[in-house]
This record gives structure tokens, C-alpha cells and sequence, in this order.
């Protein structure tokens, strides 16, 4: 469905997997300046929206995915992953719980795969899932906001890769986003958000993952695996990398040649001189650092060589070491003040 703040002055739809949403709104690099400063709203209502209510509902995720959630306190927000029996990673959720239920929003179109296998999985639990994607959309902002200062609508507030996502009924998103610009915040596009989410080193599932990605590969093992917990789908693969091995591939940062007026598209091959070493994934031009990217690549390509990301050159910086695994801690370079 497409957004209602489509219609705000110069907007200009997004392209899938963006689709529904704007990506900007006639000014990608102010809107970048206003998401940095603090003053900046993205609308990301095309995310899928999942909730889980029933008193088992936290100890039932907490055996599905990787993390923790039977210690997972109200207001607090987690990242999980669900793996594939052969540990690929399936859906990243963002979630939280406000003590009545849980909350996750996950990428575009992929709420119904997820409620599909959640609902495989109930067995004779307490629990009742539902994709509410039509009823809640994702508004984040980047300014710290008191919770009373909250519009009405807004059932869920969560940490995220670039400020602070508000879950809200889709009926009150256009009187949510009139207030904030009210309070002096600026409508940015998803072109402004992915751009401050490339240089902030975050990935995203699908554009800067594959379906053979274990999250050693992307750092996830760091902020959405919890490696001392009981079983799960996929955790024996995460375990032997963790204490046996090495992924085969690693996320890399890419500062882009800039001499030329394009940047690579997604799925690009990587190269050192003339081998493919792996695939571009998201790609922007950011308002200080200029094109930027980041990339999946084989774990023993030398961290100092410059490589070639479509044609283009570009210098890699390490995000996952290649020592990534077995027992070494994964320590991800992340841009300061980006995340709020």
C-alpha cells in the first residue's frame, strides 16, 4: 500500500524493495543533515509489523530465534534472527515488548513468510501471532523523545539502526508526521535513511545479505545472537563457527571512486584485478563521506587491497575482521552519533 505522505510536497516514490514510501522529497542531502542532527523523520511504513500476544509468548520466541528474550525487559529492544536448519540467516526482527505483547517490524513483504513459519510452530503454546503490517506502520525519528511526548496512535517505540522507530495505526501516520513537523522535524526519504544506515555499518537482510548468509558473515553475532542460550533452529552451525572456524565471507565498508556519476547497483560483482570476490550490496552518496557501500566478500581477500565494486574502484575498511569466529570477539567500526 502506498504511504499517505507520498503526498507532501516533493516526494518522489522509492523503488522496490522501497516501494510504498518516498525516496526523498526534492533534497536527499538536507534530509541526510536533518536525519544526522537530530531533526529529521524517515517514513518506513512499507516494513511488515508482526505481534505476539499470550503469556508464553516470550520463552516460545526465545526457542525460535537467536536471542534471549526470556530476560527481555518491557521498553527494551532487541534484534533476533531466524535461521534456516543449515544456520542461513531468514528474517532479521526488530523487536520489543510492552508487557502485554510483542512487537517486531522485519523487511518489506516477508510479515506473512514469517507469521506462516511462527504459526508452524505453535504447537499447544499460549501464543497468538498475527501480521497486523495493515493496521501499524513504522515512522522513525531521529530526535530523543520523552514518552510523554508521544502522538496518539503509537503503540511501540524501539531502538533502530538510525534513530528511534515508532510503530503507529496507520490511521493517525499522516497526524503523527504533522506533529513532529510541527516540532520542527524535516520529512527524509529513504534515499536520506539508507544512506546514514551505510555509514552507520548496519546491514540489511536482503540487500546486503544472500540466502547462504550465516550472521558471523555480517556482524550480526554481535547484536542479534546470544551465544549462551539453549537450542535453537540453526545454532549448531553458529556454534561451530563461533568455536571451530572462520565464516567463508565478511562485510566490508567501500569508500567509492567518485569520479564517476554512478554508483553500483545491488548484486554487482566485487573484484580484485580480475577474480570475483564477492557482491556489492546497498550503495549512497552521503552528504560528508560521499559514495559509499557495503559489501559481502570472501573472508581471505587481503584487507589493504583495493578492489573493484562494478567497475569502480574502491577502498575497502574491515567491519567483520577475518578472524571473525572461532571464540574471536567480532568488534564492528561504527560512526559515532548515528544511532540515537
Amino acid at each position: 500500500m502506498d504511504s499517505p505522505l507520498l503526498s507532501a510536497p516533493g516526494a518522489v516514490p522509492g523503488e522496490a524493495p522501497d516501494a510504498g514510501v518516498a525516496a526523498h522529497y526534492g533534497n536527499p542531502y538536507a534530509e541526510q543533515r536533518a536525519l544526522a542532527a537530530g531533526t529529521g523523520m524517515t517514513d518506513r511504513s512499507h516494513r511488515g509489523v508482526v505481534r505476539i500476544t499470550g503469556p508464553d509468548r516470550l520463552s516460545w520466541l526465545h526457542s525460535l530465534t537467536t536471542q534471549d528474550l526470556e530476560h527481555l525487559e518491557p521498553g527494551q529492544t532487541a534484534e533476533a534472527l531466524i535461521l534456516s536448519p543449515q544456520g542461513h540467516i531468514e528474517h532479521h526482527l526488530t523487536l520489543t515488548d510492552d508487557g502485554d505483547a510483542l512487537w517486531a517490524h522485519v523487511e518489506p513483504g516477508t510479515a506473512g513468510t514469517l507469521l506462516a513459519f511462527l504459526e508452524s510452530m505453535r504447537f499447544m503454546l499460549r501464543v497468538e501471532p498475527a501480521d497486523v503490517t495493515d493496521d501499524y506502520a513504522v515512522l522513525t525519528v531521529t530526535r530523543a523523545l520523552p514518552a510523554d511526548s508521544l502522538p496518539d496512535g503509537v503503540s511501540a517505540a524501539l531502538r533502530g539502526a538510525v534513530g528511534t522507530d515508532l510503530l503507529v495505526a496507520r490511521p493517525h501516520l499522516q497526524a503523527a508526521a504533522t506533529k513532529f513537523a510541527d516540532a520542527g522535524l524535516t520529512l527524509a526519504g529513504m534515499q536520506a535513511y539508507e544512506a546514514l544506515r551505510i555509514a552507520a555499518r548496519r546491514p540489511r537482510l536482503g540487500l546486503d545479505t544472500d540466502h547462504r548468509t550465516l550472521p558471523h558473515e555480517v556482524g550480526w553475532i554481535e547484536s542479534a545472537v546470544h551465544l549462551n542460550k539453549g537450542c535453537y533452529r540453526g545454532q549448531e552451525t553458529v556454534a561451530r563457527v563461533h568455536n571451530l572456524g572462520h565464516p567463508p565471507r565478511r562485510l566490508v565498508f567501500l569508500h567509492l571512486d567518485g569520479s564517476e556519476d554512478r554508483l553500483p547497483e545491488h548484486g554487482d560483482p566485487v573484484q580484485l584485478e580480475d577474480a570475483v570476490v564477492g557482491f556489492v550490496g546497498s550503495a549512497a552518496r552521503h552528504y560528508e563521506l560521499g559514495p559509499i557501500g557495503l559489501a559481502l566478500i570472501k573472508r581471505t581477500t587481503p584487507v589493504d587491497a583495493t578492489l573493484q565494486a562494478a567497475g569502480l574502484p574502491a577502498a575497502q575498511e574491515v567491519i567483520v575482521p577475518p578472524d571473525a569466529g572461532a571464540n574471536v570477539k567480532v568488534t564492528l567500526k561504527r560512526r559515532p552519533g548515528l544511532v540515537r
